[in-house]
């Protein structure tokens, strides 16, 4: 394992307190620290990264690199590469908390319009049924009744395929007192710890650290990708073409239009791309801030980024949530999303 210096354990402890830093936060620390800068000094800084995931490896843990799709902007945290029992005990939020937080991530990752957020009231009227019992790939489709000699008990029943499992109804008591008062509790925390975004005009929308630790997840549950950068496109413009299911970050959607070289049009069905994104004017394609700390060095430019990480909900200290933009007009169906 290789040896830190005081700079490499000022660097990862100022990440373990106040939680995931925007790029240009994460340079002037290290500048500050280290006396030399990112940008003239892209050797030095790769070299710091690669010694000390190194060295987190030990702990299964890694210094991570992400752009955040509400804002464009990349941020560095801290993030655990395993998820297990072990993991989950370090957690400091209840059953029902974890619960709510997987669902809301279920339903902003698989809304097909792509919107990257549901609303306030949606959040904290969903149902946490689905989250009680571990039965991935099964979802709820009725209730039957189970007949003994003194009583009947009400069971849900799950199908996937042409299977069908019932399951008691009834929900643990920690579920049942779990109000909606507790919800906004939840949220508001999970806000705080970036894990959540709370926009002003009433959406909950996915915080940065999920987009650093949940990428496996977006992954293994098919959430559709950008074809610009190949991540996850939870907050993405959708193709005009009813048939078409091409979505691209609208960072990546501007770069995009912006490049003389690349066509205006969609990737996938070759139609020309009708976007919100205005004032995009033709120029040449700049360089990109490199997102990847993995163990060989990268050069200044990139093309796609690849983090593979998948954590459950862990500790963080106080940090405070960073204001990212609030979304453009809400879209609730596929149909309304191609009338923008």
């Amino acid at each position: 394992m290789p040896e830190l210096s005081w700079r490499h354990h000022t660097l990862i402890q100022s990440l373990l307190s106040r939680g995931p830093l925007r790029e240009d936060q994460f340079h002037l620390l290290f500048k500050q620290i280290t006396g030399k800068t990112p940008d003239n000094d892209q050797q030095v800084f790769n070299s710091y990264l690669l010694t000390i995931n190194k060295a987190l490896s030990f702990a299964q843990f890694e210094l991570r690199g992400c752009r955040n799709q509400y804002d464009g902007r990349v941020y560095y945290g801290l993030v655990n590469n395993v998820s297990d029992d072990q993991s989950k005990l370090g957690t400091k939020y209840s059953v029902p908390q974890i619960a709510l937080f997987k669902a809301i991530v279920e339903a902003i990752a698989q809304d097909s319009s792509a919107q990257g957020g549901i609303s306030n009231i949606s959040a904290l009227n969903l149902q946490l049924e689905n989250q009680a019992f571990d039965l991935p790939n099964f979802t709820i489709v009725g209730k039957v009744e189970k007949r003994t000699s003194k009583r009947s008990s009400p069971l849900l029943l799950y199908q996937s395929g042409g299977y069908r499992i019932p399951v008691p109804s009834h929900m643990p008591a920690a579920f049942k007192n779990f109000s909606k008062s507790h919800k906004e509790k939840t949220i508001a925390e999970l806000a705080q710890d970036k894990w959540l975004d709370c926009t002003p005009d009433g959406f909950v929308n996915l915080g940065v650290r999920s987009f650093l630790d949940l990428r496996s997840w977006f992954r293994s549950n098919d959430v559709p990708s950008c074809e610009v950068c190949n991540e996850a496109g939870v907050k993405a413009e959708l193709c005009s073409t009813e048939v078409c299911t091409v979505r691209v970050h609208q960072y990546c959607l501007k770069k995009m239009l912006s490049n003389k070289k690349s066509k205006k049009a969609c990737p996938g069905c070759g139609t020309r791309w009708q976007s919100t994104t205005s004032n995009i004017e033709p120029k040449e394609e700049e360089d990109e801030p490199d997102t990847r700390t993995q163990d060989q060095p990268s050069s200044h430019k990139r093309k796609k980024s690849r983090l593979n990480v998948d954590i459950d909900l862990g500790p963080n200290e106080d940090s405070t949530a960073e204001a990212s933009q609030p979304p453009p007009t809400r879209r609730t169906t596929r149909s309304s999303a191609r009338q923008r």
